[in-house]
């Protein structure tokens, strides 16, 4: 190959790399991403949240009542993240960050969130506020935490009731939404 073939191929190649990679089009991709949803056996999204139905859950090492327990849940409507399914048994992740399989049976598509986990044991405390703006009134002071049942998400906000209390938080507030997620308990 001549030495002017070679430089007009590496100039063609430069100018299709520049028109590939131009700011425009990267704008473009970056306006419209492409969300998949993945879906388990169940034909149900993964992962998606739920919460335990009982106040005794066993969490086992594996799908199956022959693998040992690996931890016991004692409170009901505790929010878990399904992240895998197998049959009739959902492997499932608490928000600490503990992973173990469960039963479906013992799971509930109800909602709930507990309010930053991440903030547990720190002087923090949060507004449950009377409406979904960030200069609302206050209705209750929620401590990280705690637990309470979602009422909706609009993906900014979560309405959530709190033992006898109902307001909003922000939706980045809460481990059992998903950002950005619509949620319609």
């Amino acid at each position: 190959m001549s030495g002017f073939a070679s430089l007009r191929l590496a100039l063609s190649a430069a100018f299709l790399g520049a028109l590939l990679y131009s700011p425009h089009v990267a704008a473009q991709n970056a306006a419209a991403p492409t969300q998949s949803v993945t879906l388990g056996p169940s034909g149900l999204p993964l992962p998606r949240f739920v919460s335990l139905k009982a106040g005794r859950v066993n969490s086992r090492v594996g799908p199956g009542v022959n693998y040992s327990v690996d931890w016991m849940y004692m409170k009901p409507g505790l929010p878990m993240e399904i992240i895998q399914e197998f049959d009739t048994w959902r492997r499932v992740r608490d928000a600490d960050g503990s992973e173990g399989w469960i039963n479906q049976s013992l799971l509930s598509g109800r909602r709930t969130a507990i309010v930053a986990p991440w903030q547990r044991g720190k002087e923090a405390r949060i507004n449950l506020l009377d409406d979904p703006q960030k200069d609302a009134g206050i209705v209750a002071i929620i401590e990280p935490g705690a637990m309470g049942t979602i009422k909706s998400c609009d993906g900014q906000w979560c309405e959530m009731t709190f033992t006898g209390h109902t307001g909003w938080l922000a939706q980045s507030l809460v481990w059992g939404a998903y950002p950005g997620e619509r949620v319609k308990n």
